[in-house]
C-alpha cells in the first residue's frame, strides 16, 4: 500500500510510481539457433544498436534454440498468435513459414538488390524474397589437423592413401569424421556422383547416384573403418578437438572456433575430388538470414528496418567475418580488402563456387526427413541400400502429396 497521504506529491509519485516497461513497438523479440561461439557477437550487434540515440529504451530479447526446436517452437507460437519478431537461422525452413503464412517478405522493406544475388537466391520463393542474408555460405568445408596432416589430400585417393597409413592408426582413433545420419552431409557426396536430392520441387532420391552415395558411406564405415561407426555433430566435433581424429567435415559456421582452438595447427581445404568420378563434393549453399513475422505490427516495421540494415551494415559485415569469418552477404563488404586478402576467404569462396544453392521449397521439409530416416536404416544395415532408396522417395512422395491437399 502506497501512503501518498503522508509524504508530499512529488515523493509520492516517485515512491508509488513504477519504471514503465518498453512499448511494444520499442521492443524486439528474436530466436536464434546459432553455435554458442557465435552468441558473443550477436549481442555486442545489438547492444551497439540499442546505444543509438534513435534507438534510446529499445530492447531486445534473445533466445536460443536448438536447429530443429526452433522449428517446431516457431510453428508452435505461429499458430497460437505470439510468434517472436524475428528469427535468425538458415533458409532451409523459410519455405514452409512462407507457405503457412507465419512470415513476410523482406523485399518490400530492405533492398535486397545490395546484397549478393546467390544468397538472395537461396531465399526466393514464387518470386520473393522471404529473409534478409547475414552471411553468405552456411556450406560444409574440410579442415584437418596440421599436427598429422602436412598437405591437404586433393582427392579422396590421397585421403584413403593417407588414412591407410602407419601413423593415422598409431596415432588416431579414427581418420576422418563427419555426420553420417544428417542428409546435409550426404549432400556434397551424392552431388559428386552426379545426383541431388530434389529437382525443382520433386524429389530426387530413388536414384543411382543416391545409391552411389550411400554405399560410398557404407564402406567408409564398415570396410575401410575410417569413420566412427556412430556419431552425431557433438561426437564428430568432440573426436577433432581431441587429436583422435586428422579431418573433419563441417560447416562454415565452426571455423572460428576450429582456428581458436588449433592456433597454428588449424588447416582449412576444399573438400576432396571424388576419384571415382572426378567431380568435386558439391555442398548446399546458402547462408544465414533474419526472417520477419507476419505477425510484427506496423508500429514495430520501422525499428525492424532500422535493426536489419545495421546488424548487414558494411562495417558489421566486415567485423562478423574478423571474429566468425563468415563471408558477407552485402556485396559492398564482400569486396573489401579485409576480406578478399585472406586465405580463409579464398578456400571458403571456391568452396562455395563448387556447391549448389539449397532449395526453400516446402518439399525439401519431406525430402529432409524422408533422407534421414532411411539414410539411418540403411548404414545401420536394417535395410539395403536399394530397399532404402526406394523407401525414401515413396515417403517423400506421400509427405508431400498431403502437404498439397
Amino acid at each position: 500500500m502506497c501512503l501518498c497521504a503522508f509524504v508530499p506529491l512529488c515523493l509520492c509519485f516517485a515512491a508509488c510510481s513504477k519504471p514503465k516497461p518498453p512499448s511494444d513497438a520499442a521492443s524486439i523479440v528474436l530466436w536464434e539457433q546459432e553455435d554458442a561461439q557465435v552468441a558473443p557477437y550477436i549481442d555486442f550487434v545489438l547492444d551497439a544498436f540499442k546505444k543509438l540515440p534513435e534507438n534510446a529504451g529499445v530492447e531486445i530479447t534473445r533466445t536460443h534454440y536448438q536447429t530443429e526446436d526452433l522449428r517446431s517452437q516457431f510453428q508452435a507460437a505461429s499458430l497460437a498468435g505470439v510468434p517472436p519478431d524475428l528469427l535468425l537461422g538458415p533458409s532451409d525452413t523459410a519455405g514452409l513459414y512462407a507457405v503457412s503464412g507465419f512470415i513476410r517478405p523482406v523485399d518490400g522493406l530492405i533492398d535486397v538488390s545490395r546484397y549478393n544475388k546467390a544468397v538472395i537466391q537461396a531465399i526466393s520463393l514464387d518470386g520473393k524474397v522471404w529473409g534478409l542474408p547475414v552471411s553468405n555460405g552456411n556450406h560444409l568445408m574440410f579442415f584437418y589437423n596440421k599436427k598429422f596432416v602436412k598437405s591437404p589430400p586433393k582427392d579422396t585417393d590421397e585421403l584413403f592413401n593417407f588414412c591407410a597409413g602407419e601413423a593415422p592408426r598409431q596415432k588416431l582413433d579414427f581418420c576422418l569424421a563427419f555426420d553420417l545420419g544428417e542428409p546435409f552431409w550426404l549432400a556434397p557426396w551424392l552431388g559428386a556422383f552426379g545426383g541431388w536430392p530434389i529437382d525443382n520441387k520433386t524429389p530426387a532420391l530413388d536414384t543411382p547416384a543416391m545409391r552411389s552415395a550411400i554405399n560410398f558411406y557404407l564402406d567408409l564405415k564398415y570396410v575401410k573403418k575410417y569413420v566412427p561407426p556412430e556419431c552425431d555433430y557433438n561426437c564428430m566435433d568432440s573426436l577433432f578437438k581431441e587429436g583422435k581424429t586428422a579431418f573433419i567435415i563441417n560447416g562454415d559456421w565452426a571455423l572460428s572456433g576450429y582456428q581458436s582452438h588449433f592456433k597454428k595447427n588449424f588447416g582449412l581445404a576444399l573438400i576432396p575430388k571424388l576419384s571415382k568420378t572426378g567431380l568435386y563434393p558439391t555442398p548446399m549453399v546458402s547462408g544465414k538470414y533474419f526472417m520477419v513475422s507476419s505477425g510484427v505490427k506496423p508500429e514495430k516495421l520501422e525499428l525492424i528496418k532500422r535493426l536489419l540494415r545495421f546488424y548487414t551494415s558494411r562495417e558489421n559485415q566486415i567485423r562478423q567475418f574478423k571474429e566468425l569469418q563468415r563471408l558477407p552477404a552485402l556485396r559492398e563488404a564482400s569486396e573489401a580488402p579485409e576480406i578478399t586478402g585472406t586465405e580463409i576467404s579464398r578456400v571458403s569462396m571456391e568452396e562455395i563456387s563448387k556447391g549448389k544453392p539449397m532449395s526453400m521449397a516446402t518439399e525439401m521439409r519431406a525430402v529432409w526427413d524422408s533422407a534421414r530416416n532411411y539414410l539411418g536404416l540403411a548404414m545401420s544395415k536394417k535395410l539395403s541400400v536399394e530397399d532404402a532408396t526406394r523407401k525414401m522417395q515413396q515417403n517423400a512422395d506421400s509427405k508431400i502429396a498431403e502437404m498439397n491437399r
